[in-house]
C-alpha cells in the first residue's frame, strides 16, 4: 500500500501470468487475471495487452475476453479496447450489502471538510483492504492509494482500528487495546515515512467484517485537528450501515 501524491489510478500492477494448477482453474485464473487487469485501466485494453499481461497467446486471451463480456463484466469499445461493463457494478453492490456506494457521501463529506484523504478499510483475513479512497478536491496535492490496496493488518492505523473491532489477543499491540478503549488511534510512519494516519473503528454487529475510517497527511495538525469529524463520521457510518 503505497501512498503517493496523485489521485490518478495507474497501470494494472498485477503479476503477469495466472497461478499454475489444474487446466480448469487455472483457465479461471487468467480470466479473473484478465478482468482485473481490464478494470484497472481505465483507458481500456487492447487483447494485445491483456494477451502480454497474463502470458498467452492472443487467441487465448482473446476468448477470454469474449466469455467475459457475455456476462457484461467487461464491453469492448469502437476503439477494439476492453473496459469494464455493467456487470461489475452489480457484482460490486454485493460486496457487504453495498458498503462503498452507502459510505461515500459520509466520506466525501469528510474529506472535502478536512482537506485530507478519508478512506474506508474493511478486515479480510491478516490483511486490511481499502474499499474506498477520497482525495479532496481543493488543495493542491494529496495523498492517495490506490482502492483494493492490501497491507498487513497489524501496521498503521487502520490496521490498529481493524484489529481493535476484534476480540482481545493474547499478543496485541498495547496500542490497539488503547484503541480499543479510547476509540481512536493516530500512527506515524507505520506504513509510508512521515505519514500521519488516524483511524476509527467503525462499531458494526458480526458477522459483518471489521472496518474502520482512515485519514492520512503529512501534517500532524491535520489529523489532530480531524479526530472528532472522524470519530463522528464513524458513529453516522455505524447507523447508516446497521
Amino acid at each position: 500500500m503505497a501512498f503517493t501524491v496523485t489521485s490518478v489510478k495507474g497501470a494494472p500492477t498485477a503479476a503477469a501470468g495466472a497461478p499454475a494448477g489444474a487446466p480448469g482453474s487455472q483457465t479461471l485464473a487468467r480470466g479473473l487475471t484478465a478482468l482485473q487487469a481490464v478494470a484497472a485501466a481505465p483507458g481500456g485494453l487492447t487483447i494485445a495487452a491483456v494477451a502480454e499481461h497474463i502470458g498467452v497467446h492472443r487467441t487465448i486471451a482473446s476468448r477470454l475476453l469474449s466469455t467475459l463480456a457475455q456476462f457484461r463484466l467487461v464491453a469492448k469499445g469502437e476503439d477494439g479496447r476492453y473496459r469494464s461493463a455493467s456487470g461489475l457494478a452489480v457484482l460490486g453492490a454485493s460486496f457487504d450489502n453495498n458498503i462503498r456506494a452507502l459510505c461515500l457521501p459520509t466520506l466525501r463529506a469528510l474529506t472535502e471538510e478536512l482537506g485530507a484523504t478519508v478512506s474506508l478499510l474493511i478486515a479480510e483475513g491478516d490483511q486490511q483492504v481499502a474499499v474506498a479512497v477520497i482525495v479532496p478536491t481543493h488543495v493542491p496535492y494529496q495523498l492517495s492509494f490506490q482502492e483494493g490496496s492490501r497491507y498487513r493488518l497489524d501496521r498503521g492505523a487502520a490496521g490498529v482500528a481493524l484489529l481493535a473491532s476484534m476480540p482481545p489477543r493474547s499478543d496485541e499491540r498495547e496500542l490497539v487495546t488503547l484503541t480499543r478503549d479510547r476509540g481512536w488511534v493516530i500512527t506515524h510512519g507505520e506504513i509510508e515515512p512521515n505519514t500521519y494516519g488516524l483511524a476509527v473503528p467503525v462499531p458494526r454487529d458480526r458477522p459483518a467484517p471489521p472496518t474502520c475510517i482512515n485519514l492520512i497527511s503529512h501534517r500532524e495538525d491535520v489529523v489532530e485537528r480531524g479526530r472528532n469529524a472522524v470519530v463522528d463520521a464513524a458513529h453516522a457510518l455505524a447507523q447508516i450501515l446497521a
